[in-house]
């Protein structure tokens, strides 16, 4: 039982942080909608552009099956509350199997 509470704690720092980089590029993205932080400010680009790579895998078949709500991308809210839904399920059936 160990081993699968290790495991469970593995991934609950995986999805933590893939929810900090989601938060990190909603903020980044208004930042320059905005216009606090212009776009030709290079370095945050790059980082911006690093972390919509690494996201979009993710993002996107869930993009593919909410429907169009205009501007608004609800994508990474539901991608969110997904990853929290699982790591509740998946911490019941551990605890549960004990």
């Amino acid at each position: 039982m160990q081993g699968l509470y290790a495991i469970y704690q593995i991934l609950d720092l995986l999805t933590n942080v893939l929810v900090m980089l989601i938060i990190i590029q909603f903020v980044i993205g208004l930042l320059f909608a905005f216009n606090v932080v212009n776009q030709s400010n290079q370095f945050l680009m790059a980082f911006y552009s690093s972390i919509n790579r690494l996201l979009e895998p993710v993002l996107r078949p869930i993009r593919n099956i909410l429907p169009q709500t205009g501007s608004i991308d609800f994508s990474p809210l539901v991608l969110i509350i997904g990853l929290q839904v699982a790591m509740i399920v998946l911490y019941n059936v551990i605890v549960g199997m004990q």
